[in-house]
């Protein structure tokens, strides 16, 4: 057998025995609790650990605050770009090596950028853990940013924005934000623009690094076959020589710009209709109380008030929903829908009585009972399921600060909710009046209203 022969068996044995293992169930689909230590390393460093050794995997995620808010302005994209590159290179391997490297290892790596926060997330086998483990350090403490690869990753991009750009959606999404948000960084494409991406160096997205790779700034989150004392070691070896603290530029409060409307024409068979109202922040008292309403407004899709009359009872769309939209620095509460043109006004007519009727009269006691009952069984299904899920659960809830007990206090704090605490939420977050958007054919005067 051939060298090349040895390795590309090698690579592809690696491959399979991780694909193997992670289309097993990480946790038993009846285990609804989960069991959180709070680990701190020697170095100070914190991760929350769910010890599971159902399958022989371990799976970390990881977040540094700051995202695409920190890209500077005229470098818009830088963050998303950077996120592109720490696979493509680190320490002495070029992108090449990396990667090749990287498979032998039996391990999945990936970064990505948010408006808030750059995240970071690898699974791999529990007994390929040290060479996993090695690649991650490189890749977060010695990245090489190499000018052949972020080039590629940038054309990449690039080409993605103008293919983008000829999707009349795109269009709206960019007047949707810059009317909402106007000058605040939350306005800008996380991607960038063909033009910010080209005046990007390497340079900026190493002090990029520097500034935001940083102890004080990190969150952790681990499940899988690992113990403590191990993860421990492990916490210093990833994160241990980064700086203590990030140099993060300070962003201001976004105040969402309610009561106005934007038209985005375009000759489509479709229009799309998005409304934003007030929303509320995660640790404010009436969470769960606006949580709940939500829910039974468009939150819970098919036994929604608003899929009940919008598209049950009607057939005016073929979905529609509603959410409470948090981020560091804004929140909203959203609804969005697509509709046949001719049938844009009725819609958008129907969207804002079913939205005044709950600001006016809130739920019913069955409502309410039937949306608790649903968001306290569903949650497990939707946070707990894998273990990539549930170290996504734990970096999201650290980030949020809502404390190593919350999935235990979560069912209380829903159950001890009255209806005129929701009724409350209601009419606080929906009787002002929405920023509301219609793209497609143009509608009759005064039907937005």
């Amino acid at each position: 057998m051939t060298t090349l022969t040895m390795a590309i068996s090698r690579h592809l044995g690696a491959f399979l025995a991780l694909a193997l293992v992670l289309a097993l169930p990480a946790l038993s689909p009846a285990r609804a609790e989960v069991e959180i230590q709070d680990v701190v390393s020697p170095g100070g460093i914190r991760a929350w650990l769910v010890e599971d050794y159902t399958v022989p995997i371990v799976a970390i995620r990881f977040a540094f605050r700051g995202g695409s808010t920190q890209d500077p302005a005229g470098k818009e994209g830088l963050a998303n770009l950077m996120t592109g590159l720490f696979d493509e290179g680190a320490g002495d391997l070029d992108s090449d090596a990396f990667q090749l490297t990287l498979d032998d290892a039996g391990a999945e790596m990936s970064f990505s950028a948010g408006s808030d926060a750059v995240y970071g997330s690898m699974r791999m086998l529990a007994e390929g853990q040290d060479e996993a483990f090695g690649l991650l350090r490189l890749a977060i403490q010695s990245p090489r940013f190499d000018a052949a690869p972020m080039n590629r990753i940038r054309d990449q991009i690039v080409a993605g924005i103008q293919a983008a750009a000829l999707d009349p959606s795109t269009k709206g999404e960019v007047a949707w934000r810059e009317a909402l948000y106007g000058d605040h960084p939350y306005a800008r494409p996380d991607e960038g623009t063909a033009e910010t991406l080209a005046t990007i160096t390497a340079e900026d997205i190493r002090r990029y690094h520097a500034r935001v790779f940083a102890r004080a700034n990190l969150v952790v989150g681990v499940v899988g076959a690992i113990d403590a004392e191990t993860l421990k070691r492990r916490l210093d070896e990833l994160f241990g020589d980064l700086p203590a603290e990030p140099q993060l530029t300070p962003v201001q409060r976004a105040e969402p710009k309610f009561g106005q409307e934007i038209s985005v024409t375009s000759d489509l068979p479709q229009t799309t209709l998005q409304l934003a109202w007030p929303g509320i922040e995660r640790k404010d008292p009436q969470f769960f109380a606006a949580y709940l309403m939500n829910h039974i407004l468009g939150g819970g899709t098919f036994s929604s008030r608003l899929f009940e009359e919008v598209r049950e009872k009607r057939g005016l769309t073929y979905g529609i929903s509603s959410a409470l939209v948090n981020r560091d620095f804004s929140s909203a509460l959203a609804i969005g829908t697509s509709t046949r043109a001719d049938r844009a006004a009725e819609t958008l007519a129907l969207i804002r009585s079913e939205v005044a009727k709950m600001a006016k009269e809130g739920p019913s006691e069955a409502e309410l009972a039937f949306a608790k009952k649903y968001v306290i069984g569903a949650y497990a299904i939707n946070n707990l399921d894998t273990s990539g899920a549930i170290a996504r659960t734990l970096v999201e809830l650290q980030l949020d600060d809502l404390g190593i007990d919350y999935i235990d206090r979560r069912g209380e704090l829903i159950n001890a909710v009255t209806l005129e605490e929701v009724k409350a939420a209601a009419h606080r977050l929906l009787a002002a009046e929405p920023a509301v958007m219609v793209l497609g054919p143009a509608i009759s005067q005064g039907t937005v209203q």
